[in-house]
């Protein structure tokens, strides 16, 4: 339990990859066939934490006898995420918010929504060669183009895409 906790509080002090450690220990010491909620608790934070460094966690975990309805909301979510759903994203958040409440991972997966956007933002990017910003925000369901101009900025300061913005033919 010691490790769970620890896992917790590094992940709420945006220490992913630490918080990922001690919960994949926490999950492998763990007993294996009793104490199942215990591991259900720690795989939702490990499921969270996962998205939270980029990687898309296995297929398996989601299908595991123990783990299948409790996992089923956090299996939506890693769908929205891997695909870059903004739309799906906000589905899943508006559906299963309470249980996310619930379970204390809300404020993290709320954290997620920049890696949905990051995860749009590349595959805009690497499907259209030149694109304006009305047309962004209206794939990413924004509000304005002037919030997907900055969004695209930002994407391509952090190296997500390889890209320039032309404010005068306000095309990406």
């Amino acid at each position: 339990r010691f490790l769970y906790y620890l896992g917790r509080i590094k992940s709420a002090r945006l220490e992913y990859s630490v918080a990922h450690k001690h919960l994949v220990q926490a999950m492998r010491k763990a007993p294996q066939n009793a104490a199942v909620g215990f591991r259900q608790t720690v795989q939702k934070f490990l499921i969270v934490v996962e998205l939270l460094l980029g990687d898309i966690p296995e297929r398996q975990i989601f299908r595991q006898a123990s783990m299948r309805r409790s996992l089923a909301p956090y299996f939506q979510l890693t769908q929205a995420v891997r695909m870059g759903n903004l739309q799906r994203f906000g589905e899943v958040l508006e559906n299963f918010g309470p249980q996310f409440r619930q379970d204390h991972t809300f404020t993290l997966i709320l954290r997620l929504r920049h890696n949905v956007i990051k995860t749009a933002i590349r595959a805009i990017g690497l499907s259209y060669s030149r694109i304006s910003p009305q047309d962004i925000a209206r794939k990413l369901g924004l509000d304005s183009a002037e919030d997907a101009e900055f969004i695209v900025a930002k994407a391509i300061r952090d190296g997500v895409i390889e890209a320039t913005l032309d404010p005068q033919g306000s095309y990406v």
